[in-house]
């Protein structure tokens, strides 16, 4: 059993005394109760964890949460499941996963190749290349060559799948401080809340950073707001469960991953709430610059969250690339934990005395006006080279750990599936939450407020007017009091600083292999709006759905076009904001299952006269034909027919829906409806009508009854 090398010797929020066998990519290693796998992976010294989907470069772990660009895994076992976030995956004793994408291994894997051919595989290459003389004939290699993991193949009846559906006054989503605030505000006014939260445990960013409320430490304050949570009847909270799509009419599917029932394997909520709070949080987006995708550089927010959380360290050395005041707090939370921090690197020119003093007393070496232009190493990195505004001498500094921290993007994902509009805001530089559609609010860094403080007042405050909206008052809380000493400077930077670095292999989305050039290539022919861009690059599709390179994306258009960022816009978030298995979707119990059949007050009747009974939807018994001594269906259905043209008929539409239309415009609407001609159909008559589509295709049929002059039964 290979040992731990990167574990720090005390801290984070695992038990210690709970040692977890696991293997990955078939070797064996181990780590402790609440580790991710990315964190015991670190842990065990194992950088280099994977292949990229198009050049299969080495790639390593870059984040934290389900934001992970880099690292998709493939389980085996009963869990058997592709495409998993190597971030998001809860360590447990005997779990087995493997890199995908990459054969024999990530460490030598033959699709490796492609590197070499890389000029010969731009943007769009494939809309060029697989036409003649048939693309079928290349469609087993393409999907031969799709990048991502295989297909289950568990036994379905190992697994159980479950659907809920579910009222609430107030729906929460994300239990960091403003969700939690939230959560109790609205709970305190007896409301019924249902909070939801993808993570272990509650406290969001406070799982993985230094904090104070209250004068202690931001822990003790998670464990008073989960007892009085727990405590409150009208209050449910659900772990590991993912808000993934957002409806029309405040519909909500969550899918939770981890239910406390026997013999469910994962079960999907259909929630549909009175009203709606967003506490989703913010992602940090990474900085584009020369091999940015190498093993070893990092999310500045991800490496401070594996020592504090994890008690994990991501490598001995570190230097610091960012444009932004947070990435400077988690440079010295990390030297804290005994990390070496070599350099923060900052393309400003200026930032605030107290952080320079704080860097110079830990002995940081400081480049401000600078920028990172590129990584060193193949299977980790090495080290950086680091130039200055106007200087193109190029500095080399020696490390194993860069962190990079290009700003926040708040989570907005299911905001713009609510039909919610966006807007950019400048001192952000990130695009913010607009106008709702629907009856939901916003709360925290998902709109835009990241100091601490600010978060825990905007959480009470949307608790407060979402009780309110549902119909209940309550008096305010005591506001918790947070001492976080926060500023948010930041410059934009979306891209590499020269023109010659722009034509190398700077990443702007890493986990579909799209560089600036490619972004410069899709505009110079002619996909240069930032729809066709995403298309023809694949910027922002498949599994990440831009939440890592969509904001860099949009800047680095902006710069080639000439072109303001909230003029470029936005690319449509669809759903699901993370990977969701089809039977969780579907939510059924594989295996044979006791249906019992519906009947119509006529069922009996029908048998009496010697009905030959079918199952209609929705498990009716309704009657096909009545055969009488010897007769086929046919001679039966052929006589039942004229029966019912030339006399007289019993038509028991017990199953169906019905309407009543009436009015002076009745006959437009059945016009409307149907493509049958109406006018003609006398009164206590019947007619069969059809439906199309726009484009001619069925639809759907039904009988309508002419009860009098504007006067239907349908």
């Amino acid at each position: 059993m290979i040992p731990l090398h990167d574990r720090l010797p005390s801290g984070g929020l695992i038990d210690r005394d709970r040692r977890l066998r696991f293997f990955f990519n078939g070797k064996s290693y181990y780590g402790y109760e609440g580790d991710s796998l990315a964190s015991a992976l670190l842990a065990n010294s194992v950088h280099l964890t994977g292949r990229s989907f198009k050049y299969h470069r080495p790639r390593g772990i870059q984040g934290y949460g389900y934001e992970e660009p880099a690292t998709l895994v493939q389980l085996e076992g009963l869990e058997d499941a592709a495409n998993w976030p190597v971030t998001r995956v809860p360590l447990y004793e005997g779990l087995r996963a493997r890199s995908i994408n990459c054969w024999p291994g990530p460490a030598f894997d033959l699709g490796g190749v492609a590197q070499a051919f890389a000029q010969l595989l731009p943007a769009g290459f494939y809309y060029k290349t697989f036409m003649w003389p048939d693309w079928h004939l290349f469609e087993p290699l393409i999907r031969k060559a799709a990048g991502l993991g295989q297909a289950p193949t568990r036994e379905a009846k190992d697994l159980h799948y479950e659907s809920r559906h579910h009222h609430c006054d107030v729906l929460v989503i994300g239990a960091g401080p403003a969700g939690l605030m939230a959560a109790m505000t609205a709970g305190a006014a007896g409301a019924d809340v249902l909070l939801v939260d993808d993570d272990l445990r509650v406290g969001g960013r406070l799982l993985s950073e230094t904090a104070e409320i209250d004068g202690e430490p931001a822990e003790h304050w998670l464990k008073g707001v989960e007892d009085r949570l727990r405590a409150m009847p009208s209050v449910q909270y659900l772990p590991q469960a993912t808000a993934w799509a957002y409806h029309d009419h405040n519909l909500i599917m969550v899918t939770e991953r981890a239910p406390a029932a026997p013999h469910v394997f994962q079960r999907t909520w259909r929630v549909r709430a009175k009203e709606v709070v967003l506490a989703s949080g913010a992602i940090e987006r990474p900085l584009v610059f020369e091999n940015n995708d190498r093993p070893g550089v990092m999310l500045a927010s991800a490496a401070r969250g594996y020592a504090k959380r994890y008690g994990v360290r991501a490598g001995g050395k570190a230097v610091f690339f960012a444009n932004n005041d947070s990435a400077w707090r988690a440079a010295f939370e990390l030297a804290a934990a005994g990390v070496t921090v070599a350099s923060i690197v900052d393309i400003r020119a200026d930032v605030t005395p107290d952080l320079a003093q704080q860097a110079h007393e830990k002995d940081i070496d400081v480049h401000l006006d600078s920028h990172v232009a590129t990584a060193l190493g193949h299977k980790h990195i090495r080290g950086v080279k680091i130039g200055s505004q106007g200087n193109k001498t190029l500095k080399q500094v020696d490390c194993d750990l860069l962190c990079v921290s290009g700003g926040w993007n708040p989570a907005v994902h299911l905001f713009s599936q609510s039909r919610g509009s966006l807007k950019y805001h400048p001192s952000l530089t990130s695009f913010v939450p607009d106008q709702t559609a629907q009856r939901v609010r916003v709360a925290g860094s998902a709109n835009g407020t990241f100091d601490l403080a600010s978060c825990l007042r905007d959480g009470m405050a949307a608790g407060l007017e979402a009780g309110r909206a549902a119909g209940f008052e309550a008096g305010s809380l005591p506001l918790p009091n947070s001492t976080e000493g926060f500023s948010y400077g930041i410059e934009p930077h979306w891209g590499p600083q020269d023109q010659d670095s722009a034509g190398k292999k700077a990443f702007v989305d890493v986990q579909n292999d799209v560089t600036v050039a490619d972004l410069d290539l899709a505009v110079r022919e002619g996909f240069g709006a930032v729809e066709h861009a995403k298309r023809y690059t694949t910027t922002g599709m498949g599994i990440d759905q831009g939440k890592t390179g969509n904001i860099n994306a949009i800047g680095i258009l902006s710069g080639i076009t000439g072109t303001e960022l909230d003029q470029v816009g936005t690319t449509t978030f669809r759903p699901p904001y993370v990977p969701i298995e089809f039977g969780a979707v579907v939510g059924a119990r594989p295996g044979p299952e006791i249906l019992v059949y519906r009947h119509t007050p006529m069922t009996q009747w029908h048998k009496d006269q010697g009905a030959e009974m079918y199952e209609a939807g929705a498990r009716w018994r309704r009657p096909g034909y009545y055969p009488k001594d010897d007769e086929t269906w046919l001679q039966a259905a052929i006589r039942e027919a004229e029966a019912v043209r030339n006399r007289l008929g019993v038509y028991d539409g017990s199953p169906l829906g019905k309407y009543v239309i009436k009015g002076p415009d009745a006959l437009k609407l059945l016009e409307l409806v149907y493509t049958n001609d109406w006018a003609n159909l006398k009164p206590q008559r019947g007619r069969y009508g059809l439906m199309l589509t726009d484009d001619g295709l069925i639809l759907d049929d039904g009988v309508t009854f002419k009860l009098g002059d504007d006067h239907y039964l349908m």
